[in-house]
Order: C-alpha cells, then structure tokens, then sequence
C-alpha cells in the first residue's frame, strides 16, 4: 500500500523531535486513533503503550471529553488571560486547587510541560529576589529529566541526559545524587550547606525519574528533600508532569502517596487526557504573597499567549471529571499488577538488568544501549506501538487498557527482548 500524499508530500518538511534524522527510519502514518488502539495509513492496528508520551490517560477520542471541546469551540475558543477572564481556566484552577494537599491553591497556566517548569524555577527564584535575596540556583538531581527548554535543560541530568551537547551554554546548577537514607540525607544537607546563600529551591520528579531513565525512589526521599528544604530555608519543587494524575496508582498525585506537601507542583501531560496542549503550575500561598506589592516590578512577569486556553481547559475539566466518575485509580492499580505478572519472565535473562514496575509503568532495563529500532520493530510487527530509550523499553498504557491489550502490550514486549537476548548473548 502506497503512502498517503499528505505523508508523501509533507515529510521532507517536518523535523522530528529526539530524531535523527539522516538515519531514522520513517515515522508511521496515523489515519486514526481511538480507544487504546492507533490505526495506521496502511489499515494496521497498534495497541499504544506509551499514550503518546503518558498523556492519553483515558483512551483517544473519550466522548466525555470531545463533547466538552466541542461545545466550548462553539461559544469562545480562547481568550487572553491578561486582563480578561472566561468560565473553564477559573473553574479549572478552583478544582486544581481542591485536588493538591494543603494551601497549593494558586494556578499559573502554560501550554506544555517545560514551560510550566520553567514557570516554577521563576517563581522560586523571583520569590527570593522580591526579598532582596538574589538566590537563583537549584538542586537538582543525577537522572532527572524536566524539559527541553534552557532553563528546565540545566536541572535534568548533565551527564547522561540528552542535553549535555549544551554543557557551558547552560546555567550551573548543583547537581547531587537523590538521598534514599539517612546517610545520604546528611551528606546532602552538608553540600547544601556549602550553597547556602545561592540555592533559590529543590527541583525533583517525585517517586519517578521518567526520560532520565524510569529510575524509582521511595516516599523517604521526598520526606528528606522537605526535612532539608525546610532547615535551609530552601523551596522544594515537585514536577509531577509525568507521574501526577493517576499514573501511580495509589493517589492522583505522588505529592499524596509520599505525605509530603511541596511549595510549587507542576502538570501537564494527563492533564487534557491528552487531547489539547496545556501546563499548570501550582504554588502555595507563602509563594503568592511573596509577590503582592506596591511595586508593579514584584509581580510574576510571565505571560504564554495560549495560558489558560478555553478549549485546553475545558478538555482538562472534562478530564478531571472522568477521574471523578470512572475507576482510574483501580484501573492503574490493576494494570500495575498485570505489569508485575508478565514482566517478571525476563528477570534474570541474559542481557536483563532490572524489571521494574510502578503504578501503570513497566520498565525493562538492559545492560547496553538498547537497540531502539529493532525492538520498536519488532513490537509493532506484534500489533503495539512502544519507543525504547538508551536501556530502557518500558511502557505506560492508557489507564482504561484493558487484559487482553495489556496482554498484547506484555507479550510484545517480552519476546522482542527474549528475541535480542538470544541473539546477543549466546
């Protein structure tokens, strides 16, 4: 089957994101999506195991949520925020609020992920210097991913993250191992000592490193970031872009499953289901009231022209009503089981590292680079989109995928890596 002309006609023109692009095979044409399941120009069938990059928490094409974009497109499809205001970003932000722990009740929206955390490392910054106190550097964390913007560059992982081509255009932060005892705790608390002065705030993915590596740590190392963000007078930063709303399984929000209340949270992702672009940064109130003034130069001078987009919000609040009214977080807890049963097979395996799993997040470690387009390959030839990185082939399902497409997900990708295995260490 020939390709369709759009794809024909356009591909010379699109530059592919994380690509290269002399080399890289050919992306696959989509005609349609629905449900859990991608369906391909040439009439096959994926079953999507990483909900385009862990947003399309509720399937593609939710009929709650169409229907919701489709009745705000008819009345006001955006408006800018700067001195207007409209129903969905104010009802959006009152729930945001109503949903986060403690006085986390000031939203500041964005239209993606990097942005809201550059938001976040500004308000923290900011917070300090409408103090007199030019505190602008950050904790941050070996493994840690957050964005692709220069600022969110410098505190994702120097070393083997995919930014240190830009080492030396960035700004220098101070950047540690995660504490995951007591021992570390201390030692982290005697380098941030060493800062004092100059460190505006902490900027970690609670409970999971995502694009660093599907990295794991335990609810103690959130209580000891805010045990140290506390003694050192220090803003602790939650990005819960990959794993806030319902990824985990156990709570909407890491910041709940650990006990610990951040200042500033950040989202994005989940937060349409996937439908439309949109980010929000959260704050507490010590962090708002920092920037009441007389002086107009004390305000948060951030403004994304699509903020609080009428058809993202209404997209975000149709979202949060399907957590609301369906089971998400059974549903997350039961793929997380299914996950643990099906995996579990490959631990041990030559060429096997680690099998993980958290929540609706799978992950298979290998001990070398992962051979990316020959196990996205062979998945697909199995009927299941995935997209390995590094070591990792990992996956994190739509949250209403159900036993026989997990099954089909699972088995595609133990056989593409027992395949590997075979073929790699003999």
């Amino acid at each position: 089957m020939s390709d369709p002309q759009w794809y024909s006609t356009g591909r010379d023109h699109v530059w592919l994101p994380y690509t290269q692009m002399k080399t890289a095979r050919p992306p696959l044409p989509v005609a349609s999506a629905e449900g859990v399941k991608l369906r391909l120009a040439d009439g096959r069938e994926l079953v999507d195991g990483i909900s385009s990059w862990w947003a399309t928490v509720h399937g593609y094409r939710h009929p709650h949520i169409e229907e919701a974009i489709r009745r705000q497109l008819e009345t006001l499809p955006h408006v800018m925020l700067g001195g207007l205001a409209h129903e969905q970003a104010y009802t959006l932000a009152r729930r945001l609020a109503g949903m986060l722990p403690g006085d986390l009740d000031h939203v500041f929206f964005s239209d993606s992920g990097s942005v809201a955390v550059e938001v976040a490392m500004k308000m923290a910054a900011q917070f300090w210097l409408n103090q007199g106190h030019r505190r602008v550097k950050f904790l941050c964390f070996r493994g840690g991913y957050h964005g692709d913007t220069f600022a969110t560059m410098s505190v994702c992982d120097p070393d083997e993250g995919m930014h240190s081509l830009f080492r030396g255009a960035l700004l220098e932060q101070v950047v540690v191992d995660l504490p995951r005892d007591a021992e570390g705790e201390a030692a982290l608390g005697a380098l941030i000592e060493q800062h004092r002065g100059e460190l505006a705030g902490i900027v970690v993915e609670p409970l999971v490193q995502g694009a660093g590596g599907m990295v794991f740590h335990d609810p103690f190392t959130l209580q000891a970031l805010r045990r140290l963000a506390d003694e050192h007078e220090l803003l602790l930063i939650f990005d819960e872009i990959f794993v806030g709303l319902g990824r985990l399984g156990d709570a909407m929000f890491a910041c709940q499953i650990a006990g610990v209340q951040p200042d500033i949270v950040t989202l994005s992702k989940a937060l349409t289901g996937g439908n439309l672009p949109l980010a929000a940064t959260i704050a507490s109130g010590r962090i708002y009231d920092a920037f009441l003034s007389d002086d107009p130069m004390h305000a948060l001078m951030h403004g994304p022209t699509y903020m609080g987009n009428a058809l993202g919000c209404a997209a975000a609040n149709a979202s949060l009503d399907l957590f609301e009214s369906e089971p998400r977080l059974e549903q997350a807890q039961a793929i997380g089981r299914g996950l643990e049963q099906a995996l579990e097979v490959l631990r041990g395996l030559p060429g096997v590292r680690d099998v993980r799993v958290r929540g609706a997040i799978g992950v298979i470690q290998l001990d070398r680079t992962a051979p990316a387009d020959r196990l996205s390959a062979a998945c697909i030839d199995r009927g299941v989109w995935l997209r390995p990185f590094r070591d990792i082939l990992y996956t994190t399902p739509p949250l209403v995928t159900g036993e026989e497409d997990l099954a089909r997900i699972t088995s595609a990708m133990v056989e593409a890596v027992t395949e590997w295995s075979r073929e790699t260490h003999v």
